[in-house]
């Protein structure tokens, strides 16, 4: 099976996407439904739809939508983890319509300013019951954010976390440290996956190439080794970089330099597993 592990939709006449700025991103300042998906998802057998806003409204939305598709597998949505009723919301979500699509839940830790907020008390005690609902939790996470990540994940040894987007690596600036350092420790925890996601709109929109790529990839795939590592599109954020084909693309030559059991992992066998597909 051939999975897309990360991928989003909304409808602007549902609800403004206000992250989407006029000016600079405009080539996705528009709708994005599940016909574009199949379009441009060819090739693939399953994908994963992430979360785009902190709004309760959008994951039964979204829950909806996969129950409506056998092209979208799963769902990871969003709970406020620091309400005191989240232990109620996360059942009211999976007892309701398409409730079995949800398989993990996430935040945008990115947008916090506080660098620790996953060691809050009150993000700890949400994940704990993100956990005992059965669910992943993925970490949406900036480099600087990466110690927090490592704790978190060391005060649950035994529960499932998938990190987004590789964390967001300075490509751009060319910088692999601290970056690579703090990936190859949170990599120790086996209960860490890694989303080969993100890459190309962390690297210079108008005129990345693959090989500015490699060296990020090169540490995730070495850290984590393939058996953990997903890849994901992030379409159709990815469009302001690239096309959904030249992302593919990418990543096929990415993985050129593993065996055809490995790339397998990465482009399906660890996703299936990761979000139970």
């Amino acid at each position: 099976m051939r999975v897309d592990a990360h991928h989003h939709l909304w409808d602007l006449s549902v609800r403004a996407q206000d992250w989407i700025d006029a000016a600079t991103m405009s080539a996705i300042r528009r709708d994005f439904d599940v016909t574009d998906l199949r379009a441009a998802a060819t090739g693939f057998d399953r994908t994963v739809l992430v979360q785009t806003i902190t709004v309760p409204e959008e994951t039964p939305e979204f829950l909806a939508i996969a129950s409506q598709t056998d092209l979208i597998g799963a769902v990871v949505g969003w709970v406020d983890l620091t309400a005191p009723s989240v232990v109620d919301d996360l059942a009211e979500l999976r007892s309701g319509p398409g409730g079995t699509w949800l398989r993990g839940i996430r935040h945008q830790v990115q947008g916090e300013a506080d660098p620790r907020w996953l060691c809050r008390d009150d993000v700890r005690r949400g994940l704990r019951a993100v956990f005992d609902a059965g669910l992943v939790y993925d970490l949406l996470v900036l480099p600087h954010q990466l110690e927090a990540s490592i704790e978190t994940v060391a005060a649950f040894p035994d529960e499932p976390f998938v990190l987004d987007h590789c964390a967001k690596p300075p490509i751009a600036s060319g910088s692999l440290e601290p970056w690579a350092s703090s990936i190859r420790e949170l990599a120790g925890f086996g209960n860490v996956t890694c989303k080969l996601s993100g890459l190309v709109t962390e690297a210079d929109w108008a005129q990345w190439t693959v090989e500015d790529l490699r060296p990020y990839a090169d540490v995730v795939l070495e850290a984590f080794g393939p058996s953990r590592v997903m890849f994901g599109s992030d379409w159709p954020v990815c469009l302001l970089a690239g096309s959904y084909a030249e992302v593919v693309g990418a990543a096929e030559d990415l993985t050129s330099g593993l065996s055809p059991a490995d790339r397998d992992q990465v482009f399906g066998g660890t996703a299936v597993r990761a979000y139970r597909l």
